[in-house]
């Protein structure tokens, strides 16, 4: 049997306007992986494996939690959304989202122009994405024990439309709901890759840590 799980980075720079700026750990990034780190050392610390992809706030998240890394995968990082998002507004003028009630309505559409080739220019296809997710995952599996995989939203839900089989529409309403520093976890167990938990912040339940609780 194998157990993945897979933690999205603490909030980074929320304010930032292009992918350099948005790959560092806000203040409160920074607390939400450590608090994360405490509860898992205080339950179940022990893994196999660590990995993070090579983006500053994933491999900053993994500090913060006190884990010790095994390795950096360039798999595990994010689609590159700032790039989506200007190629979106550039061939069909959709308006770069400037608040976080936009970008709900935003990433639906750019994923769905995505899938269908409309984004010229962009870095990464949808199916080139789609594939180096599912290609981490089958390796992942094939090895026993606990793999943390500390990542980003994207990764996340794409990884759940692998497991779920679900639509493109239904990926992106999945990825608008993933916390940061929030855990997934996925169970290979009889040759099936299943998921066994979604979006779990128990070191955020706290009534004082209700702020932290952050999709941006």
């Amino acid at each position: 049997m194998a157990e993945l799980i897979l933690v999205r980075h603490g909030q980074a720079n929320s304010h930032a306007t292009d992918e350099a700026g948005y790959d560092q750990l806000s203040d409160l990034g920074a607390d939400q992986a450590r608090w994360l780190g405490e509860h898992i050392a205080a339950t179940n610390p022990h893994f196999d494996r660590v990995l993070t992809g090579t983006l500053q706030r994933q491999v900053d998240t993994a500090h913060h939690m006190g884990v010790t890394v095994t390795a950096q995968d360039p798999r595990l990082n994010e689609l590159s959304y700032f790039a989506l998002a200007q190629a979106a507004f550039d061939a069909h003028a959709i308006p770069v989202p400037t608040d976080p009630s936009e970008f709900a309505t935003h990433l639906p559409r750019v994923i769905t122009l995505w899938t269908t080739g409309d984004l010229p220019g962009v870095p990464e296809s949808f199916d080139d994405f789609a594939a180096r997710i599912t290609e981490v995952l089958t390796e992942q599996c094939a090895d026993a024990g606990r793999t943390l995989l500390v990542t980003s939203g994207g990764v996340i839900g794409m990884a759940l439309r692998h497991v779920l089989d679900l639509d493109n529409t239904a990926m992106a309403r999945v990825m608008l709901q993933i916390n940061n520093a929030s855990m997934h976890r996925l169970s290979y167990v009889h040759d099936t890759l299943m998921v066994a938990g979604f979006n779990a912040i128990p070191h955020l339940d706290r009534p004082d840590r209700a702020h932290a609780r952050t999709f941006v």
